[in-house]
Formats: C-alpha cells, sequence, structure tokens
C-alpha cells in the first residue's frame, strides 16, 4: 500500500473567541450573527480590504492539489437537492482543482470553469480524503472548513498543519473552531501579525 506523501492542511479564519460563523445562519446571512450584515465581512476584511498586505496568506490558500469542505461551506440547499446550486463562488470558482464536498446525499459531479469540480462524498471524512489524496497525486490536501467539517478532521487525527487567521472580533456564540476537539498538540511555526488579521500556523501532532 502507498503512503500518502501530501500533508492535510486545515485553513480558516476565525473570531478571537474561536467562532468561524456566528448563530442563525441563513441563505441570506450565510455567516449568521456576525455583528454584520452575516456575509463575513468583519472576519474576512483581511482578504478582502486588505489583500495587498495579506497576499502571501491568500496566494497558499489556493496551492492544494485537492479541497475538502463541508456542505454548508458548499451552499445552503439542505437535505435533497431539489435545487441547482453550485456553490458560493460563482461560475469560475477560485480552487482550480477538484473539491469533494461532504454531504448526506448523493449528486453528479459538477464541473465548473477554471478547472474546478466538485464531488459530493456520502461516506465521509475518512472516504472524502482519500479521494482528495488521489486526485491531489502526492500534493497537499487542504480542508477548507466551515469550523465543523475541519473539527471532525481534528478529532479524527487526520491534520498535519493548521492555518488560522483570527480576526480582531468577538462573536460570542455560533460555529467554533476546537468544538469537541480533544486537546492537539500544537507546535506554532509561524506567526504574522497584520492590520486586520493576525496568521498563525501550527503543526498538529497525531
Amino acid at each position: 500500500m502507498t503512503t500518502p506523501t501530501g500533508r492535510v492542511i486545515c485553513d480558516i479564519t476565525i473570531s478571537v473567541d474561536g467562532y468561524a460563523a456566528g448563530l442563525d445562519q441563513t441563505e441570506e446571512r450565510p455567516f449568521g450573527d456576525d455583528g454584520g450584515d452575516g456575509s463575513g465581512a468583519g472576519l474576512h476584511a483581511w482578504m478582502f480590504d486588505t489583500p495587498d498586505e495579506n497576499r502571501a496568506e491568500i496566494d497558499r490558500l489556493n496551492t492544494a492539489g485537492a479541497f475538502i469542505m463541508g456542505r454548508n461551506m458548499f451552499g445552503p440547499v439542505r437535505g435533497a437537492w431539489d435545487r441547482r446550486w453550485n456553490g458560493w463562488w460563482g461560475d469560475d470558482p477560485p480552487f482550480h482543482a477538484p473539491v469533494f464536498v461532504l454531504t448526506h446525499h448523493a449528486r453528479e459531479p459538477q464541473p465548473m470553469d477554471g478547472g474546478t469540480t466538485y464531488h459530493f462524498v456520502t461516506d465521509g471524512i475518512a472516504s472524502a480524503l482519500d479521494r482528495a489524496r488521489t486526485a491531489a497525486g502526492g500534493g497537499d490536501v487542504t480542508v477548507l472548513g466551515g469550523a465543523t467539517t475541519i473539527n471532525q478532521y481534528l478529532a479524527a487525527g487526520l491534520v498535519h498543519e493548521l492555518r488560522l487567521h483570527i480576526a480582531p472580533l468577538t462573536l460570542g456564540a455560533g460555529t467554533r473552531l476546537f468544538e469537541g476537539v480533544p486537546p492537539p498538540a500544537l507546535e506554532q511555526l509561524t506567526a504574522r501579525a497584520a492590520s486586520r488579521v493576525t496568521h498563525v500556523t501550527y503543526r498538529v501532532s497525531t
């Protein structure tokens, strides 16, 4: 059996108190009660308001050979796929690689412009990771979120590296990183402060 060579990286923006989204998420407010209009603008101001200051971290987001995300990060449709939804990122998503979406409801793969194809995985996180590793061809696999999905991979001991972008705001409640996760052994690799965020990278001992 071939040993996977690529790393499993989790990359996520959180508030100072550890939340990746607020309560009461809806299609109109995908980040819920986030202190603003529900679009996540405060959490992700570092990406959209000050991109030049954070160019290295933004560029690094999309260097993996394949990606994994939860269904909530893909879109607001719940239950059976009773209407077409091709993700929050438009016709040409930024990934330009295979994206494996965790779901309980089967759906045929959805190719998009720019090289992104969404694959819908119904048999759990280990299967999604196996498929993503195969697609990555020895490259890294990035688990983009949300926090609930990342928590599952952390709890299963499948993560090699954790990249946090800590925004200077608090949410008080919502979807929280590390919820229900046994305390991981973290080794800090890098830390960099910017005007709208602090970037911290940890190696996760499994």
